[in-house]
């Protein structure tokens, strides 16, 4: 063979190779991304709402708005054994956020529900399916524990009269997961935090938090302000929004390393009502969330007053929460009335 004729021939060759490594390399990524998605979407929990509830549902009563319910669980299951105590057994609803995000996506409200409120428990099922009766005057954090977060949505909606399109749940070890995918939060304190109580103890000034650190955070009762309920609040509010601000500073949603990070750790503990259990309906609502600004979220306290009978407790307090309700309900700005709670913490 001449050398004129061999050079084709070692050409075609080496095109066929390079195509070939080519091919392996489109499927090779292509697996890679299937095997993330598969990945990460089988992390996710869900619950049908719809399902668990049934019919005892509120009208939507505008249409393009978003309600949706935040829950932390206080479960010690599985990877939270190690996280705050795990010796308490059962799990509770240790945070309980109902965010609205109005038909503009520009502007959101989040309204925290303490967890000592006394409220009206409606009839809902177990997560064996055993009915439970309608109960008065129990403990909102005690509704999860019973039965579970479909039983929480549906207390949320029968004490407010708001939809709930979504809800969210994450526990210890998601949230813990989450703020170190971030490599940390900060956050400033006008005062010192003592640590009661085995608590955290930080000084008056900015401090940024790891995982760990952040968990204590957003649980200290007794070693900041009036040591309430009420005044933890407070802190989880505070926390919520240096979190978000972190997301938006990272450009977390825009980094494809740090987004699987974070999507990785979020989805590791999380729940979700069934239509947004997958990476796609996830994604697309978090794109759809994108005009929100953490600096224009504003952040209210569920007003309540301290019960007559226990002082350990709070109730709802009237005119102001059904104010309050009514303008999330109608996608209305809140009036300043609606946000003043008799008990402050």
């Amino acid at each position: 063979m001449t050398e004129k004729h061999a050079r084709p021939k070692r050409r075609r060759r080496v095109l066929r190779i390079t195509l070939l490594l080519v091919a392996v390399l489109i499927l090779g990524t292509a697996g890679a991304g299937w095997w993330t998605y598969s990945h990460l979407n089988s992390n996710i929990d869900s619950v049908d709402l719809d399902q668990a509830i049934g019919d005892n549902r509120p009208k939507k009563v505008v249409a393009n708005v978003q309600n949706v319910l935040v829950l932390g669980s206080d479960s010690r299951a599985g990877a939270n054994a190690d996280l705050d105590h795990g010796d308490v057994s059962g799990a509770r609803s240790d945070t309980a956020m109902l965010v609205h995000i109005p038909e503009g996506r520009a502007k959101a409200t989040a309204v925290s529900i303490p967890r000592d409120t006394l409220i009206t428990r409606p009839e809902c099922k177990d997560g064996k399916g055993k009915t439970l009766p309608s109960a008065k005057r129990v403990m909102f954090n005690s509704v999860y524990s019973l039965a579970g977060p479909a039983c929480v949505v549906n207390t949320v909606e029968q004490m407010s009269g708001v939809r709930v399109d979504h809800f969210v749940e994450v526990d210890f070890a998601g949230f813990k997961g989450l703020v170190d995918a971030l490599g940390g939060v900060t956050v400033t304190l006008d005062k010192p935090m003592s640590g009661a109580k085995g608590g955290l103890k930080l000084d008056a000034g900015s401090h940024r938090l790891n995982g760990t650190d952040s968990l204590k955070f957003v649980r200290t009762r007794y070693g900041y302000g009036d040591g309430s309920d009420l005044g933890r609040i407070g802190l989880q509010q505070q926390f919520m929004m240096a979190m978000l601000s972190e997301i938006k500073k990272q450009d977390a949603l825009g980094n494809p390393a740090r987004l699987y990070k974070l999507a990785d750790a979020g989805t590791k503990s999380l729940t979700t009502d069934s239509d947004l259990a997958s990476l796609t309906a996830l994604s697309d609502f978090a794109q759809s969330m994108k005009g929100v600004d953490p600096d224009t979220m504003e952040t209210i306290m569920l007003p309540v007053a301290y019960d007559k009978v226990d002082p350990n407790r709070v109730i709802v307090a009237e005119p102001q929460a059904t104010q309050l309700w009514e303008a999330l309900r109608t996608d209305q700005k809140v009036p300043a009335s609606a946000k003043n709670s008799p008990a402050k913490g």
